[in-house]
Parts: structure tokens; sequence; C-alpha cells
């Protein structure tokens, strides 16, 4: 049983994961030195988005003497809007359960939304800096909401539900972690009143993602780049999983230097503002969006079936969680949701906080997106797929989506830029005369068109390579097994490895959906890959006007 108000403090690497040599893929965190004698700064807004008029709290512990701060548009270019000098500096006590039960520190500097800055998102520069010429910065990510009249006719929808499950920052996510009786267990609630880790809000140019940019060498060991990347550089290797920097940023100054009107608003937005997509047009989506709540779906299901248009360029649609203290909380009890979430045996138990697709939610996401989580997952990650194209292999090349995009029937789209991963949404498919068309064995509609496919899955090849470790292993195939089939054996664990990732569209209701599952479609964007931006343009297009 996960306790997580034991958290404390524990070493970021352990003996134990020294003495394997496992520094990179075994857990470490981003966090205070709980040390004044060390250089540092770090803070937090006490929401993800502001309206005009309103009042950003920042929350702000440093052992500078004082620091500054710059605050600027993140948009298709760069713009400062406001900077201050010489703020007293203070030095705030972390609690060693602050990634449970957050921070708690006081404001230290606070500033009003003016009228005149446009809607976006905003990034915060906390710096610091001694005598000796030594200085530390800091980054914080804002959503500036835009007035509630006249909406734009799209708006981006940030996945902060995973940003916040990836957001190692003091200890504990929702991935590994310094809970339970053993301090080593990750946490199943999780507070947003904290710093984000460092590589979630900016990135150097450069940084790896996670997708490698070739195919692995089949005669080599098996690489995870961005997490030696972030290792030898300081960040959090979950930098490329989640956060601004990665994912909605690549889409945001994509799509507003193509001229696109849209506004930006959370997934937590979302949740406490039931009728927010109203008089949207297109609600996108980008990026890694795992985690979700139900009413963040309903709110989306009501908006296609009442004539919206959803364009979702992201995969891995995977867990339900709870909002909880004023949405401050979330709560995920994952692999342990049986066992442990207290909603377990109520009769509230289709809002147990585990997968989508299994029992006893049994609310599979292609009811939402036309794809399911559970359907993926893996591909170029490791040996996961990693001698794989990094891209789908068309299989309806006349869906008016590929218009102008000059791909045939069995083309690969997106190989070149490597958008295929690095976890996907699949479906339930079965081939006749060559084109894919969905069972419906796994909730996915028979209206569905299959446009594009990829393969994927959840066991990492071992090929017994001396001196190798696997990162992602067989875990999340037995996993599968048993929350799918009920039970672990070689049958079912073999027919858990397999999946695959689908470009989808759907007409839903009276709207529409194109969903392209995938987390790295952005890579496509950046990189300038001339069919993946037709694509998305066609898609906008037609979904905007």
């Amino acid at each position: 049983m996960i306790q997580p108000e034991q958290e404390s403090a524990g070493p970021a690497i352990t003996p134990r994961t020294r003495a394997r040599a496992r520094h990179i893929l075994d857990h470490y965190f981003v966090g205070p030195a709980r040390d004044e004698r060390v250089l540092e700064i770090w803070g937090y807004t006490g929401r993800y988005s502001y309206r005009p008029g309103e009042t950003v709290g920042l929350q702000v512990s440093t052992t500078a003497e004082t620091w500054s701060l710059e605050v600027g548009r993140d948009g298709a270019d760069y713009v400062p809007v406001l900077r201050a000098e010489n703020l007293p500096g203070r030095h705030q006590d972390t609690p060693l359960d602050c990634s449970v039960n957050g921070c708690g520190w006081d404001i230290s500097h606070s500033f009003v939304i003016p009228d005149d800055w446009a809607a976006g998102a905003y990034l915060i520069t906390l710096r610091a800096d001694r005598a000796d010429d030594a200085v530390e910065e800091h980054h914080v990510i804002f959503v500036r909401r835009a007035a509630h009249a006249d909406p734009a006719p799209m708006v981006l929808v940030c996945a902060t539900g995973t940003w916040l499950a990836y957001n190692c920052w003091g200890g504990s996510s929702a991935y590994e972690g310094i809970t339970g009786p053993d301090c080593n267990a990750f946490s199943p609630v999780l507070s947003n009143q904290r710093p984000w880790t460092r590589g979630f809000c900016k990135l150097p140019q450069g940084a790896p993602r996670a997708l490698t940019e070739r195919p692995t060498d089949p005669g080599g060991m098996v690489r995870y780049p961005y997490m030696e990347w972030a290792y030898a550089y300081g960040y959090s290797k979950k930098y490329a999983s989640a956060g601004w920097a990665s994912y909605e940023r690549h889409f945001a100054r994509w799509a507003e230097a193509e001229g696109y009107n849209f506004e930006i608003v959370t997934q937590h937005d979302l949740e406490l503002e039931p009728d927010l997509l109203a008089g949207h047009r297109c609600a996108v989506f980008v990026g890694h969006d795992e985690y979700w709540t139900a009413a963040m779906r309903e709110r989306v299901e009501r908006f296609t079936e009442n004539g919206g248009r959803v364009a979702r360029f992201a995969g891995n649609f995977l867990w339900q969680t709870r909002l909880e203290n004023n949405a401050q909380t979330q709560v995920c009890y994952k692999y342990t949701a049986k066992e442990a979430d207290p909603l377990m045996g109520s009769d509230q138990e289709h809002l147990l906080t585990g997968a989508w697709d299994a029992p006893p939610v049994n609310r599979p996401g292609a009811q939402t997106f036309g794809v399911n989580g559970l359907k993926g997952v893996y591909a170029g990650l490791g040996n996961c797929v990693g001698q794989g194209s990094g891209g789908f292999t068309v299989y309806r090349p006349d869906h008016w989506s590929l218009d102008g995009a000059r791909l045939g029937y069995g083309d690969q789209l997106g190989a070149t830029s490597r958008i295929f991963g690095y976890e996907v949404d699949g479906v339930d498919f079965t081939f006749d005369d060559g084109l894919p068309y969905p069972t419906g064995r796994d909730g996915t509609a028979g209206s569905v068109e299959i446009i594009a496919l990829g393969m994927a899955t959840n066991v990492e090849a071992d090929f017994a390579h001396w001196g190798e470790t696997l990162y992602i292993g067989t875990a999340d195939a037995e996993f599968k097994a048993l929350t799918m089939h009920g039970e672990l054996t070689a049958e079912t664990l073999d027919k858990s490895s397999r999946g695959n990732g689908a470009v989808i569209y759907w007409e839903k209701g009276n709207g529409e959906v194109f969903c392209a599952g995938t987390c790295e479609w952005v890579a496509g964007l950046t990189r300038r890959d001339s069919q993946v931006e037709i694509i998305t343009r066609n898609v906008l297009d037609r979904f905007c006007r």
C-alpha cells in the first residue's frame, strides 16, 4: 500500500543503482539543495492560467540576497514584456512531502496581467547571482487567457495533467519517487503547488527528443540519448516526456507563424470551466496527453457531439485521474488502482484512477478520440521498434486530410522527421483487400476511417547483448496482461506485447475528429516536414472554417 504521507528525503541515486551502473535509467529527481551555501532559485505560480486584471503571485525561494525576473510572451517570437530587478531574496523551507502536499511558500513578488498583453503562453525567468559571477536560473510557464467575449476559432489545450504527472521536482512523480514505507515508490497523489522540474518550461536548442533521430544500429548497444543528455546537464530525465518546452510550444509557435487565430488554455481550465470549449470551432491537443479526468473527457465529447471539431496530434491517452483540493492535487493510483484507490468497491468505481480501457473503468479512449492507449504503446524508444521507419504507413491516400501531400498507398508519412513515437495510440483492426478496418472489439466505432498505421510494442526486444540494460523491458506488457486478461501467462503476455499507432478520421455526432495518435507529430512541424505541415494545415483549415 502506497503511503504518500510518509514521503521523506531519500538519495536520488542509491548505492544499489550505482553498483548496477544504472544512473541514467533509475530514479533521480530535481529539487532543492536545502543548503543556503548552494546558490539556487526556484519558484511557482498558484495557478496555471490567468486573465487580464488578475494578479500572478510568485512563490520564490532563493539563497541569493537579491533576484530578478523577466516575463516574456513565448510565441512565434519571444517578446519580453516585464522586468524586475533587485528583488529581496528569501530562502524558504521546503517540506519533505512537497511533491504530495506542496511547498507552501509565501508569495515573494506579484504583478497584475495588463489588458494589452496578448493572449498566449508566458515564460517567467527567475535569475539569481552572487559576487563570484555564478548565475542560476529557473523557469515558470503560465497562460494568459483570452477575454471571455469573441472566442478564437481554435483553442489549444495544454496537457497539464501529464505535465503534473511527470513533474519530479522535490522527489516524486507518477513514475518514481520517495514515498511509501521504503521511500522509493511513485506517488499517486501529486501537488501542483511546487516548481516545474528543469526542462519543462525552457530547453536549449538541440536538446534531444525522446525519439532518436535515426533508427537504432542493430549491432550496437541500446541507447536513450535524451536521458544521457539530461543526466549530463542536470535536467530532469522526464523533460522529453512532458511539458511546454517539448510539445505544446512547438505547435503554438508553428501555428502562430502560419497565421492561425487561436487561444491557449490548460486541462485544468477545462476541468474547472464546463463550457470552456463553447464558441470555438476546433479544439487542438498535441504532444503527450496521457492523464485526463472524466470531466475533461465529457466536455470534449459534448463539444464534438454538438458540432465541434477535435484535432488531436498527440499520443498515449491512458490514465483516468481525479483533481482534488480545488484542482491543486492530482490523484492517479495507476498500476495499483485496484488495490489502493479508495473508490474500488464503491458506487463510484467507474472513476477509479486506472487505465481507461480496463475494468472497472471500461471507458475506452476510442469513445472520445477514436484510438486507445493500450492498443499502443512504444515505438522508437530503445529496443521498442527501435529499427522502425519512424513514420506511419499510408493506407488511404485519397482521404481529404492528405490532399496535396503527394502520398501514395504504402508510402511513409513522417519517417524523415521521425514523428512516429515515442508513445502511440492504436485501434484493433483487421485487413480486407489491403485496407485496415476497425473491428470494434476495443470500443472503436465502425465508422472510424483508418488513414495510416505504424507498429508499436509493449515489450522491449532483448537481444542478449552483454552489458546492456533495458529501460522498458516487459513490465508494461505484464500490466496489460493482468489488467485486460485477468492473469499473467505466456499466452496473455504474448497477446499484450503487440500494438500499433493510427491516424484516423471520425464523424462523431454533429462534429468531427482527426487523430494522429503519436506524441512526436510536433517534430514534423519543427523539422519542417512538408507533408506533415500540409496535413496539419488541411485539418486545421477544414476544422476552423
